[in-house]
């Protein structure tokens, strides 16, 4: 887990690794002032297992406690990874379009496909799977990646072993917390007893050592990853195919920065040989099309991934959508058939060049103050050791540049 540290000093919001709060206990309850009439229904049961608030509203909140304490300070916010640049006019023109049409009877439409619009489902595969064998009908469109997770852990229920890498996106475990899954929180740890923590952190190149890790039914595995800023490797991530397919496992695989990838490290999962057998991919326009509000991404389930019974998950997961999704808007999939026209994604690259050149500069402060940073060159994220804290510190490059260019004069004034 990673969670905010702000600075009084120089105004900025980071991500820290730090153990997780203590959970909401009935002392703390009976502390708090009570509202209105009780009913006989109780609470969930994994609910009280969530440790604190969740990440981001609770750096939201101690964003907005130092600037009550500190009225006149020019918070710096590089805590959240937010998108802050302007989505192309070629891209809004077209949701403008489509908003301008739904007023029209020849331009309306009511419900979509949930599944989403074939259109863009072909041209995602098109666009991001060319030559990897994935087809359209595997792709489900959503409205982004975060709400896939939650679906993923739905659709594979509470009966199953999980494993995530340490540090990971909070949304794996807390998720996999409310479906039950993770068992008894240990606060000597900081941990969950059902969950296998794997370890990527500098001393071992930030990939697990998977001799040594426990096999489990669900891997979660994010790279380029979030929060460290690394992308695995080709090899690294055969090996951890080769390790599904040794243990029977499945692979939730998010790619929601492969965009950002600047080396020769894969962008999918599927370009491993074997990983249609294993893996499940999702990812989302948030981060390279600046859609964190308008909200889209899609799910790939490839038709060769099977239960231990046969079945095909796609089967499952189509009737979890079905079930629990009436598609995503059909505004936000116009600009998302848009972000991939040739001048969309052109336009696009634009942006995400803007950002990568933000982390270098971040990289460039820390490192100028003899801080090790790794992360900034596949990931719009920094992952820095940081003296003060209890491990690690995740800064975001999103942000406009002269925001950018004054937190690193703040850091290097602060530590020189």
């Amino acid at each position: 887990m990673y969670y905010s540290l702000l600075s009084s000093s120089i105004c900025i919001p980071l991500a820290v690794s730090l153990q997780p709060k203590t959970t909401w206990t009935s002392t703390k309850f009976n502390n708090e002032k009570k509202v209105g009439s009780c009913t006989r229904v109780p609470r969930n049961f994994n609910m009280e297992k969530l440790q604190s608030g969740y990440l981001f509203p609770e750096i939201g909140m101690r964003e907005s406690e130092h600037t009550q304490k500190y009225p006149h300070a020019r918070l710096i916010r590089l805590g959240i990874g937010d998108t802050t640049e302007p989505i192309p006019d070629i891209i809004t023109s077209a949701m403008a379009e489509h908003v301008h049409a739904l007023s029209t009877v020849k331009g309306y439409r009511g419900y979509g496909a949930e599944q989403g619009n074939m259109e863009l489902r072909m041209a995602i595969a098109e666009t991001f799977y060319r030559d990897l064998g994935v087809k359209g009908n595997e792709v489900f469109v959503s409205d982004g990646a975060q709400c896939d997770i939650s679906r993923l852990q739905l659709l594979l229920g509470s009966n199953v072993s999980m494993a995530v890498q340490d540090p990971s996106f909070p949304a794996y475990i807390d998720c996999g917390v409310i479906v039950g899954r993770a068992g008894n929180f240990q606060e000597k740890t900081g941990t969950y007893d059902n969950i296998v923590y794997m370890k990527c952190g500098p001393e071992n190149n930030f990939f697990p050592d998977l001799s040594t890790t426990s096999k489990t039914d669900i891997i979660f595995f994010c790279s380029p990853n979030n929060p460290t800023g690394y992308a695995a490797s080709r090899q690294q991530l055969q090996q951890l195919v080769d390790f599904a397919k040794a243990n029977g496992s499945m692979i939730i695989y998010d790619s929601a920065y492969a965009t950002y990838v600047s080396d020769d490290s894969p962008r999918s999962i599927f370009e491993i040989p074997g990983a249609k057998e294993v893996a499940i991919e999702i990812t989302s326009f948030s981060k390279f099309a600046g859609f964190t509000g308008v909200r889209l991404g899609w799910t790939v389930v490839p038709e060769e991934l099977r239960y231990s019974n046969g079945f095909p998950v796609m089967k499952d997961y189509n009737r979890i959508v079905c079930t629990c999704f009436n598609g995503a808007s059909s505004i936000a999939q116009a600009g998302g058939l848009a972000c991939l026209s040739k001048e969309g994604y052109r336009a696009l690259t634009t942006v995400v060049d803007y950002y990568k050149g933000n982390a270098e500069i971040l990289v460039d402060a820390f490192s100028s103050l003899g801080l090790k940073a790794y992360g900034g060159k596949n990931a719009p994220y920094v992952w820095v050791h940081f003296p003060g804290g209890e491990g690690y510190v995740r800064v975001s490059g999103f942000g406009h540049r002269e925001r950018i260019l004054e937190a690193s004069m703040r850091l290097k004034n602060l530590y020189k």
